[in-house]
Order: structure tokens, then sequence, then C-alpha cells
């Protein structure tokens, strides 16, 4: 069975662009195969790898919802609607030379986005024997969590800033994966965009307060910032010996080997 490492915390707090770096590292240490899931309805992981995605488990679903009203069909004549949804289901996997990408994206106009939860559940469950690791980013929150969207996780990351409602949110998140007894083997908090890689008594008193385990505090990266009003890719783009980099992995490394 796949090793599955779920990341998560509050929006804005950076934690794509960590789970980015993350999927980069395992590569680069040849822990793959690797499936990287973008299980947050505002899609960007692909962004932060520098990754084209022709369409979201979302979109599909959509077009397969509309396929029988269309003339001409999309649908293959002699093919079924499930047969089909089976074949288009699979193209959504992005295969790259290292990992793979399978991006859950939304469905259109509001609602509940149960559909959409439930296929990304089918689709890493039949997937997840073809790979040696599963990097999932969370959507901001807790619903893929309470909502039991991954049955099996063996390493939690969780993500904050330096507010104090950051670490209150994760810690948060934190009781839930206890609530919900995925009894993940090991759970972790990385602290990011800290100034000058370091955090004050207020935070750290905060993270004790949460029973919060610190793994690691990555600093503020002006490099970072700048890939990201660029658009570029900061898992690519980012030098070796980054600061950031270089904190990421201490961490990483501190919370697999403990």
């Amino acid at each position: 069975m796949a090793y599955t490492i779920a990341v998560a915390g509050k929006g804005g707090v950076g934690k794509t662009t960590l789970c980015g770096l993350l999927i980069q590292y395992l590569c680069e240490k040849e822990k793959g195969p690797i499936l990287a899931v973008d299980a947050d309805a505002n899609s960007n992981l692909n962004e932060v790898l520098g990754v084209e995605v022709e369409a979201t488990l979302g979109d599909i679903r959509e077009e397969i919802a509309r396929a029988e009203m269309m003339d001409p069909s999309p649908i293959p004549a002699g093919m079924s609607k499930q047969d089909y949804a089976a074949f288009r289901f699979n193209s959504a996997l992005v295969e790259e030379d290292d990992y793979d990408l399978l991006v859950m994206g939304r469905t259109q106009g509001s609602g509940c986005y149960c559909y959409v939860n439930g296929l990304l559940t089918a689709q890493v469950a039949r997937l997840s024997s073809q790979y040696e690791y599963i990097v999932v980013d969370n959507e901001a929150g807790m619903e893929h969590i309470s909502r039991g969207i991954l049955p099996h996780v063996d390493a939690v990351i969780l993500v904050s800033d330096c507010s104090r409602r950051g670490i209150q949110a994760v810690g948060r998140i934190a009781e839930l994966v206890k609530e919900c007894k995925l009894n993940p083997g090991a759970m972790g908090l990385i602290v990011n965009r800290a100034p000058e890689g370091s955090l004050n008594e207020g935070i750290r008193e905060e993270i004790d307060n949460q029973g919060l385990n610190l793994i690691g505090v990555v600093p503020h990266s002006e490099a970072v910032y700048e890939f990201d009003c660029e658009g570029k890719p900061t898992a690519v783009n980012l030098p070796q010996d980054s600061p950031v980099r270089k904190a990421l992995i201490e961490a990483v490394e501190k919370l697999l080997h403990s």
C-alpha cells in the first residue's frame, strides 16, 4: 500500500507551495512512483509544479452530465456511458517522468462538492496500489478530513503561517484527525513564511497550547514571492540551496524518520 502524506492548513499560508516542493524532494530521492493529488476545488498545485492540466475530475463529471443532451454526443457509438466515464476519468491523470498528478477541480455552479469528492476517493483508491507515495494537497480547512476522503493516512503535515489564528486553525485540524481516527503514524507542524526563519515566544506558546509537534520553520522568501507574482512554477525554479527548500527538507526528514 502506498505511503500517504496529507498536507493540510488554512488558506493563504503557502501550503500548496510547500506541497509542490515536497513532491519534488521525493522525486529527487527516487522515492517513486509518486501520485500527487490536488484535492482543492481551487486547484493550483499544477502551477507550482509547472504542469499543464487539460481536464479535472470536476470538468469530466460536467462533460458526462451534459453528454446525453449534446448533438453529436461525445460518447462514441457502441460505448456505454459507464465505460466512457471510466475512460475519461483515466485520462484525467497527468503523467510526468517522476510523478503523476490527479486534480479534483470543481463542478460548475453552486452547491455541494460531494459528488466530485466521491470521484476523487474512488480514483485514489483505484490508483493507490500503483504508487510508493501519495501526496495530497488538501483544500483549505478540514473538508476532506471530516468527509473521510482519505480513509488511510500515514503522515499529516500541518502548515501554518506565523499567526495565532493560523496555529489555532491547524490545532483544530489536528483534533479532527484524532476524532476521525485516521491514526497517522506521524503528524507534524511546519510554520511557513517566518521572518528571518524564527518564531517569537507568543507563537511558540500557542503551538505548545495546541499540543502540536513543531517539525520545522520555513523562512519568508522574496524569491518565492517573486515567482508567484510572475507565474513561475516555484518547485521548478527555486534554487537547490534556497533556505526555503532546505528548511522543508529538514522538516520532512524529521517527520518521516520519527
